[in-house]
């Protein structure tokens, strides 16, 4: 048979019937190429799916406009997926949206109306969202959140100008705008009216069918409702906590740090006296030292202050370095030499000449380093715990990255990998009446929802002690 195909492709016969069923083949994919484009109305691609005026809605807008109602229902449904938002009419209602945007921006031009790009722009620097932290409008932040809300620069002042020529055209239109006398007397009338009449009850049973419903009757119903019966997004969840465990041995603070962080903080660590003075700055030193002996022969200071024509001012807790900071050295000296209720020798700063009373002196012994060894080692091991989790967490992002699968890191770090049942994005289980997904692993349960099939991540848990992969 086969030597029969071979000969008769080789005549003259053969080989005419050859090409014209070729070009049979070729001008049914060329016709098939041709009704597949978008030149007769398609919506792949990007065409249109409506027309106002010379404007078109493609496909691409109406998609976009569509995942961003999705997006923002979903802050409140979080288990709604995008098939149950087109069969509750949510598809239809964002069309209607745009072609009636679309409709007053036509209507609007048509009558000389006009929303120009310095009057968008002065609009867009209004907007909150897109200020910075110093209250003024930043790119940065106005392109993080169109980025966050996946939107581009042209759709935003489409909508805005949409936004600025509907107000030009509906304001004056409403402003001022009341119903007519008749209407309102009507209306006013019907909170006067009564009515009387008679109520009938129908129990159900009366007319409750006899025989369960037919296949077809199902189908009907089914086909009517069948919004109500689309299951929610769900997800199961394969994951690897990880917290201090991983890396204890790592965070053991050593004597040898140890000792480091007590000489750099052996000022900390000295003994300290701290003082509470009432001073007095005068201009010059005679009558410095007259109110001194004065309060020495025991007048009382804020008195003696007060007849001078001077007001006495309080220092209280001061350190050493503290008063050389605010008066100079000699001051310091001066004030930390004199006793407990006594009062000091007139010195000299650049405010002038500084006499003060000695209210009150607090002194704290120093301490060892066995004495804050502890309290040190503590301080250590935290601040080695938080780095080492967050350099283990950069280390597993990156052998993901590299493509290494969940199953062998956690055989890598011996963690225990564990599997959710079915979950809806609200922390559902599927299925159930009740039941949510373990506490451990919820709050990273929006970025799972985020994510790509069989790609992992990591995400944190328990800020700065526990994280998931």
């Amino acid at each position: 048979m086969l030597q029969f195909f071979r000969s008769f492709f080789k005549s003259k016969i053969g080989l005419a019937i050859t090409f014209v069923f070729l070009g049979l083949i070729a001008f049914a994919f060329a016709s098939s190429d041709v009704a597949n484009t978008g030149m007769f109305g398609g919506v792949a691609g990007g065409e249109r799916v409506a027309v106002v005026g010379d404007e078109r809605i493609d496909s691409a807008e109406l998609a976009q406009s569509a995942g961003s109602a999705l997006d923002r229902l979903r802050q409140e449904n979080p288990s709604l997926s995008m098939p149950a938002f087109i069969a509750q009419g949510g598809l239809e209602e964002v069309l209607d949206q745009l072609i009636a945007r679309y409709s007053i921006s036509t209507y609007a031009q048509r009558f000389g109306l006009r929303a120009g790009d310095n009057l968008i722009n002065s609009e867009i620097r209004q907007i909150g969202a897109f200020r910075g932290p110093d209250g003024n409008f930043s790119a940065d932040a106005y392109n993080q959140a169109l980025a966050a809300q996946g939107l581009s620069d042209a759709i935003v002042r489409q909508d805005i100008g949409s936004g600025l020529l509907a107000q030009q055209m509906l304001t004056p239109a409403s402003f001022g705008a009341t119903i007519p006398r008749s209407l309102a007397t009507r209306y006013a009338r019907l909170f006067k009216e009564r009515r009387e009449g008679a109520i009938g009850f129908l129990p159900s049973g009366a007319f409750f069918p006899d025989s369960d419903p037919s296949a077809a009757q199902l189908q009907a119903y089914y086909q009517e409702n069948r919004g109500d019966f689309i299951r929610p997004e769900r997800r199961v969840i394969r994951y690897a906590l990880f917290g201090e465990d991983a890396i204890a041995d790592a965070i053991a603070p050593t004597d040898a740090e140890i000792a480091a962080r007590y000489e750099e903080n052996r000022a900390q660590y000295a003994a300290s006296e701290s003082r509470s003075f009432t001073q007095l700055i005068v201009p010059t030193q005679a009558a410095a030292q007259s109110i001194r002996q004065r309060v020495a022969g025991g007048a009382s200071f804020e008195a003696v202050a007060q007849e001078a024509g001077f007001r006495a001012s309080t220092l209280a807790d001061q350190s050493r370095a503290d008063v050389a900071d605010d008066a100079s050295p000699g001051v310091a000296q001066a004030y930390f030499a004199a006793a407990r209720g006594a009062i000091t020798e007139p010195t000299r700063s650049a405010l002038g000449w500084h006499v003060a009373r000695v209210d009150a002196v607090e002194t704290a012994q120093g301490r060892s380093l066995a004495q804050v060894r502890d309290e040190l080692a503590a301080t250590i091991r935290e601040e080695k715990r938080v780095r080492a989790l967050v350099d283990l967490a950069a280390q597993i992002e990156e052998r993901i990255d590299d493509g290494e699968t969940l199953t062998a890191i956690a055989q890598d770090l011996d963690l225990e990998v564990r599997n959710t049942r079915p979950v809806t994005a609200d922390g559902g289980i599927y299925g159930t009446q009740g039941e949510t997904i373990a506490e451990e692993i919820a709050p990273v349960l929006a970025t799972v929802f985020q994510m790509e099939e069989s790609e992992p991540q990591v995400g944190e848990v328990a800020r700065g002690e526990t994280f998931a992969v």
